[in-house]
């Protein structure tokens, strides 16, 4: 077969972004591929990888909510993927065995790195919210770039606390579970508060949380990207806060997805963002 075949697989999958960027890239480099949306329920994920695996796909992306079963269908895992529990990348061999990456860690850093500087997050302290996949690869990202302290904000309680004991002694910064009624003392003396929920995206309720807690010179990131500039964001640069939105995490994080599925390392440029803003801006 000539033509590379790849997609991304989730439920629902059409609010995705990754098709134009990965189409951006096709185009942009001239290369005979297709990459595809693919809307897969729950109980069908492994049949369908299995059957999309056997027609000769070199891989897919994987989204909400199947990051933890593509963790449990894979052969062979890289580091990343290990640490989060998730993988978010699926490569297929020749040999019938699957590969499962999580590339949202990296992804996440190098965003953070363009938006606030490579060294703005070292010995600080940040807020976590959530306990999912997404806040396992945060994590990551955030004890990486330096931060000393994630404090992990929560609703379910059991959940933050089962989130920090299962990175003990496995990365350096310090993991702290936090009530989420005791908001405005976790908030204090933060340099960067991260969201890693999907409250706020398209058709779902904000984050509903104070940022008058925040110190005026901290940062907020969303790694929602639709809306671009959700509630949560829209708030911060209201203060004057600065903000990172989710675009530069999925930009980043596609670039070893591609490079793997097609064979070219692509570029995050300018004209790639302003594509896929476009396309936000046109309700997709």
């Amino acid at each position: 077969m000539s033509t590379k075949l790849a997609g991304v697989v989730g439920w629902p999958v059409g609010h995705s972004l990754s098709p134009r960027l990965h189409g951006f890239w096709l185009s942009q480099y001239g290369i005979d591929g297709a990459y595809v949306p693919l809307p897969v329920r729950r109980e069908d994920f492994a049949r369908v990888v299995d059957g999309l695996r056997r027609a000769g796909f070199a891989g897919l992306n994987v989204t909400i909510p199947h990051k933890e079963a593509a963790f449990a269908i894979a052969h062979d895992l890289d580091a990343a993927a290990k640490a989060a529990g998730a993988v978010n990348l699926l490569l297929f061999g020749n040999d019938g065995r699957i590969e499962g990456r999580n590339t949202d860690a990296a992804g996440l850093a190098a965003s953070l790195s363009e938006g606030l500087g490579a060294e703005s997050l070292r010995g600080k302290q940040v807020v976590l919210v959530g306990a999912g996949g997404a806040a396992r690869a945060a994590i990551l990202a955030l004890s990486g770039l330096g931060a000393a302290e994630i404090r992990i904000v929560n609703r379910n309680q059991a959940r933050a606390e089962a989130l920090a004991q299962s990175f003990a002694g496995r990365v350096s910064a310090q993991l702290v579970p936090a009530l989420w009624s005791d908001w405005e003392q976790t908030a204090a003396g933060a340099a960067l508060l991260v969201n890693a929920t999907s409250a706020g995206m398209s058709g779902n309720a904000p984050l509903d949380l104070a940022l008058e807690a925040l110190a005026k010179d901290a940062a907020v990131c969303d790694i929602v990207y639709n809306p671009l500039e959700t509630a949560l964001l829209k708030a911060a640069r209201a203060r004057g806060q600065r903000t990172v939105d989710g675009l530069g995490m999925l930009m980043h994080q596609a670039v070893p997805a591609f490079a793997a599925f097609y064979g070219v390392t692509p570029a995050v440029t300018p004209a790639l963002r302003a594509g896929l803003e476009k396309a936000l801006g046109h309700g997709r």
